[in-house]
C-alpha cells in the first residue's frame, strides 16, 4: 500500500472536513455555511484537511465510493461523476485513440465515439459540473485563506507561510479547473471567491478566461507564492505545475485566444525543463501501481490508492476499460497482468487503425494487444481494434510469469500523471517549429529523440529532423490515452476536418469531415435552463 499521508487527509476530508449542501443541477452551488467554515479553518491542520478536499475532487468521486453517495446529486457516483473519467471520455473518446463500444448501457457514448456531442449527455453534465465544483471548493479554500483571516489564529510564522503556500495550491488547482472548461466548453459560467456561494454566475468568453488564468498561473509562480520545483509533498502543486500549465495553455493560446504566444511556450516549457527533471528510464513504467516511486519525471498526478481511493473512475477505469479476460490469457507474455480480479475486464475501448499504425516495429510505447488491428464495420464489438495494456494495476518488478500486484484486487494503485517532463520536450519542439522566439531547433531535435531513444532503447529510432507533421504524431505515440489527443488535433485543424480521417469519425466507417462547431462541447442544457446568464456555444 502507498504511504501517501496526503492522499488519507484526502479520504478523511472528503467524508467530514465541508459540511455543504449536496450539489444540485442548477449549477452545483454551495450554501454558505459560516459555522462549519469557523470550525474547519479555526486550526493549522483544519486548512491542510480542507485544503486535502480541493484535491480530492480531482481524486474521487463521491463521499464513500466506489458508487453510490455522489458529491454531485443526480451523477452516477460510479460512471459520471469522477474527473478523469469524464475527461477522458472527452479527450479521448471522439478521436483516433480510443472507441466504446458501450453504446447500449451508457447513454452518451454513441455521440461521443461519432463526434455529434449533445448538450444533454451524462459524461459532459459530469465533467462541467466536476468542475464547476472543484472551483467552488477552491474559492471556499482561497476564501478563508487570505492574511486577513489566517492572522491572530496563534499560528507561528511558519504555519503562516505554509497556509500562503496551500493558497497558492488552492489557486492553481482553480486555474486547472478553468483550463478545463476553456479547452473542452470555451465559455462557462465564471466566479471567484469574491463572489457571493448563492448566485447566478455570468457567463466568461474565452478569450477573456484564458487571461484569467494566465494572470493567476503567473502571480503564484513569478511571485513565489507557490514552493519551489520540486519542494512540496508529492502529489501536490509546485511552481514547475503552474510553469506547465502556462506551456500548455501558451501553445493553444492561438485557439484560445486568437492570437499565438509560441514564444511564451518556450519560456515556461524551459523553465520546467531546467527544474531538475528527467526521463523515467522505462516508458511503461510511467503508468504502473507502483508510478509514485523513483519517478522523476512526473511534475504532478492525481493520486490513487487501491485501499484508500476506491471508485470506478480513475486508474482503475483505464485499467478496466481496454482490459480482456481472453487477451489475459492469451497475452499473459505480454501485458503479464492487468492486476484487477474484482469486477474486471470491461472490455470496452480499443484503439482506432490510423493511430495504431503510427508506431514502428521496435517503438516499446506501442502497450497494445488484439489480433484485429481495424475496427472496420464491426464498431460494436469488442474483438475489432486493439486494446492497450498501458496501464496496469501490477509493480516494475513484474515479471512473465511472477506479477506483483497492487494494494488492492478490485480498485487500481496507478496515480495519473497530469503533467510530465516529455510533455514539456513535446511543447518546447512544437513552439520552435512554429516560430517562437527563445529556442533552437537543434535542441528541439535533441529533446526529442531522448523520447525516441527511450522508446526504442538505443538510437535506432532517433530522428534526423522534424516537423510539425512528426511532432504530432510524436505526441500520439508518447502522451496517447493522457487527455490530450483532441486537443492537439483541434490545434492543427484536424478534429473536425477532412484533412485526417479515422475509423468512424462523424459515424462513418471510412470517415468524414463534421462541423467546425464540434471543436466545442456545447453548455449542458441543465446549466442553460437553470442560469439565464449562460448562452449556449455555436450551432448547438
Amino acid at each position: 500500500m502507498k504511504n501517501y499521508k496526503f492522499i488519507t487527509k484526502i479520504t478523511f476530508a472528503m467524508l467530514s472536513v465541508f459540511l455543504f449542501a449536496s450539489c444540485t443541477g442548477d449549477l452545483d452551488r454551495f450554501p454558505e455555511n459560516d459555522s462549519t467554515a469557523q470550525i474547519v479553518y479555526s486550526t493549522f491542520d483544519g486548512y491542510k484537511s480542507a485544503l486535502a478536499k480541493v484535491y480530492a475532487a480531482y481524486t474521487l468521486s463521491g463521499n464513500t465510493g466506489p458508487a453510490g453517495s455522489p458529491d454531485i446529486v443526480g451523477l452516477d457516483e460510479g460512471g459520471n461523476a469522477d474527473f478523469l473519467r469524464c475527461f477522458f471520455n472527452h479527450q479521448e473518446m471522439p478521436t483516433d485513440e480510443a472507441h466504446c463500444i458501450w453504446v447500449t448501457n451508457d447513454p452518451g457514448v454513441l455521440e461521443l465515439d461519432n463526434l455529434n456531442f449533445i448538450a444533454s449527455c451524462a459524461f459532459t453534465i459530469g465533467l462541467y459540473n466536476k468542475c464547476i465544483t472543484q472551483i467552488m471548493y477552491a474559492n471556499e479554500f482561497i476564501k478563508y485563506s487570505n492574511e486577513g483571516d489566517v492572522a491572530g489564529k496563534g499560528f507561528t510564522a511558519e504555519q503562516v507561510n505554509e497556509v500562503k503556500s496551500f493558497r497558492a495550491e488552492a489557486r492553481f488547482l482553480r486555474a486547472f479547473a478553468y483550463w478545463v472548461l476553456m479547452d473542452i466548453f470555451g465559455n462557462p459560467p465564471f466566479i471567484t471567491e469574491n463572489d457571493p456561494f448563492d448566485f447566478l454566475p455570468p457567463q466568461i468568453k474565452r478569450a477573456d478566461l484564458f487571461d484569467y488564468v494566465e494572470s493567476e498561473l503567473l502571480d503564484i509562480a513569478e511571485n513565489n507564492l507557490l514552493k519551489p520545483a520540486k519542494t512540496n509533498e508529492y502529489g501536490r502543486a509546485d511552481r514547475a505545475a503552474a510553469w506547465a500549465l502556462l506551456a500548455r495553455i501558451y501553445l493553444n493560446a492561438e485557439v484560445y485566444k486568437g492570437s499565438p504566444k509560441y514564444t511564451e511556450a518556450i519560456t515556461y516549457s524551459k523553465k520546467v525543463i531546467d527544474a531538475g527533471y528527467s526521463l523515467k528510464g522505462k516508458y511503461e513504467d510511467l503508468f504502473l501501481a507502483d508510478n509514485n516511486v523513483n519517478n522523476n519525471e512526473v511534475i504532478l498526478s492525481i493520486n490513487y490508492d487501491g485501499m484508500n481511493t476506491r471508485l470506478y473512475g480513475g486508474s482503475t477505469f483505464l485499467i478496466n476499460c481496454s482490459s480482456n479476460g481472453d487477451y489475459q490469457n492469451n497475452y499473459a507474455n505480454t501485458l503479464i497482468h492487468y492486476g484487477i480480479f474484482t469486477n474486471a475486464n470491461w472490455s470496452g475501448y480499443r484503439a482506432r487503425l490510423q493511430f495504431v499504425e503510427k508506431f514502428d516495429a521496435g517503438d516499446k510505447r506501442f502497450l497494445f494487444v488484439g489480433e484485429n488491428k481495424a475496427i472496420a464495420d464491426h464498431p460494436w464489438e469488442y474483438p475489432y481494434g486493439l486494446a492497450t495494456y498501458k496501464y496496469r494495476n501490477i509493480t516494475s518488478a513484474s515479471t512473465v510469469g511472477n506479477p506483483v500486484y497492487g494494494s488492492h484486487g478490485e480498485f487500481a494503485d496507478n496515480d495519473f500523471p497530469l503533467f510530465r517532463l516529455a510533455e514539456m520536450y513535446l511543447v518546447y519542439a512544437e513552439a520552435v517549429l512554429r516560430g517562437g522566439t527563445g529556442g533552437s531547433t537543434s535542441e528541439a531535435l535533441g529533446y526529442i529523440n531522448l523520447l525516441r531513444e527511450r522508446a526504442y532503447g538505443n538510437t535506432s529510432g532517433n530522428a534526423g529532423s522534424i516537423n510539425l507533421e512528426f511532432i504530432l504524431d510524436e505526441r500520439a505515440r508518447e502522451l496517447y490515452w493522457e487527455c490530450f489527443r483532441r486537443t492537439d488535433l483541434v490545434r492543427y485543424g484536424l478534429f473536425t476536418s477532412i484533412d485526417y480521417l479515422w475509423e468512424w469519425k462523424g459515424g462513418v466507417q471510412t470517415g468524414r469531415a463534421v462541423d467546425s462547431h464540434f471543436n466545442l462541447y456545447p453548455i449542458p442544457s441543465t446549466d442553460l435552463m437553470a442560469n439565464p446568464n449562460l448562452d449556449q456555444n455555436d450551432k448547438y
